[in-house]
This record gives C-alpha cells, sequence and structure tokens, in this order.
C-alpha cells in the first residue's frame, strides 16, 4: 500500500506566513515549482518540501547553495592539506542558514529574502596539532571559492531576454 501526498498550495503557504510570522522561519526557501538545471553533462533536480508547495523532488535552491559551501571547503581542504604537506584524514562539515521567506514574498518590509546568518562547522580529522589545522583553516578561507561568493558582494550583470510565444 502507498500513500501519495499532494504538495501544499502555494496560497496556503504564503496564508499561513502573513497569518503567523514565525511560519516563515525555516531551513530552507520557497521557490515554488520543480525547476531541473543542466551542469555540463549534470542533470540536478531543485524543488521544495511538500509543505513549502513543491513536489520535494530534490533539494530546494539555498540548500544546493549551503552545499555549494560545504563540499567547495571539503575540496579545498584536500587541495590546500597537499599543497601544505599538512596530514588530512578526512574532512566533514555541517552547514545550516535561517531564512526568512516573507523577504522573497515580499510580506513584510527589511526582512531579506536571501539567508540571514549561516553556521558552518568543519570537522577535520587526522594527526595535526590544532594550531596546524587552524593554519590550514586560514589558507582555505583565503582561497574557497564558494566562501568568497558568499562571504563577499559579487558583480551580477543581468540581461532579460523575452520572447513571443
Amino acid at each position: 500500500m502507498s500513500t501519495q501526498i499532494s504538495p501544499r498550495p502555494l496560497g496556503d503557504v504564503i496564508q499561513s506566513v502573513v497569518e503567523d510570522p514565525a511560519n516563515g522561519r525555516l531551513g530552507g526557501n520557497l521557490a515554488g515549482v520543480a525547476c531541473d538545471a543542466r551542469i555540463r553533462q549534470h542533470a540536478l533536480a531543485i524543488d521544495e518540501p511538500m509543505a513549502l508547495g513543491g513536489t520535494d523532488t530534490g533539494p530546494n535552491p539555498v540548500e544546493i547553495v549551503l552545499a555549494a559551501l560545504g563540499t567547495c571547503q571539503a575540496i579545498t581542504y584536500r587541495i590546500w592539506a597537499g599543497l601544505m604537506g599538512v596530514a588530512l584524514d578526512e574532512v566533514r562539515f555541517e552547514t545550516e542558514g535561517d531564512i526568512d521567506i516573507a523577504g522573497l514574498l515580499g510580506l513584510r518590509e527589511g526582512v531579506r529574502p536571501g539567508f540571514a546568518g549561516i553556521r558552518h562547522r568543519v570537522i577535520l580529522i587526522g594527526p595535526e596539532t590544532e594550531e596546524r589545522y587552524r593554519e590550514l583553516m586560514e589558507a582555505v578561507d583565503a582561497h574557497c571559492p564558494v566562501l568568497d561568493i558568499v562571504a563577499n558582494p559579487v558583480p551580477i550583470e543581468r540581461v532579460l531576454e523575452v520572447r513571443a510565444a
């Protein structure tokens, strides 16, 4: 026996945030509908959980950002451990962010549509001293592309192209 749960209508999600602002503060974001992204030869399903009107076929866009930060840090730790001659057995990360969907939905002035804060914990496993791993952390933080993207303003050139249906 299987149970099929329908996605929550977007209007219900919006109304719940209007009625109780606490409903807008989540560990994710409201994107509205499922999307497929193509990155080189890779397909990536992006969606929202059912509680937010999605079908939960994949992570949502802001979860992708958090995963990008964690995985880029892990890769950069591996690279810089090699460059610095630091013994490193394993890199783990735990990353979470605070977001209020009222910003995305334009329901309250002064609420950001993106993260209000991100907490990123890196766990390094290996034989080196804490001091040596702190040196490695400084090098990684200075060279991690995704950390740079999320921590600093990046100029974005946007172009709108409208085509007739």
